[in-house]
């Protein structure tokens, strides 16, 4: 069984995917960071999960808490989609 990962196939049409593969938006964003010596990469987007809203960001979720340069480890705890889920279902359910 494959999940259809579509945009909007799961009923989240007010979702956009942005891809970046130049780096513009992660630079912008303050998120690039060097992936070169440790898995010879290059630059790279540290891992992290943002909800904006009418432009605005209004939460973001960093991995480690911050970019860490050539890490070892990939960390993938606080970036993933439950996380971002939660957030939002909670923050609906307080009115924000």
């Amino acid at each position: 069984l494959e999940e259809d990962m579509t945009p909007g196939a799961n009923g989240f049409t007010k979702v956009k995917l942005l891809p970046d593969g130049a780096a513009l938006f992660t630079r912008g964003m303050g998120m690039s960071c060097m992936w070169d010596s440790e898995r010879g990469f290059g630059e790279r987007s540290w891992r992290y999960s943002v909800l904006i809203d009418d432009m605005k960001v209004t939460k973001l979720f960093v991995e480690g808490g911050g970019i860490t340069q050539n890490s070892g480890p990939d960390p993938f705890e606080v970036s993933d989609a439950g996380t971002m889920l939660q957030f939002v279902k909670s923050s609906s359910a307080d009115g924000k």
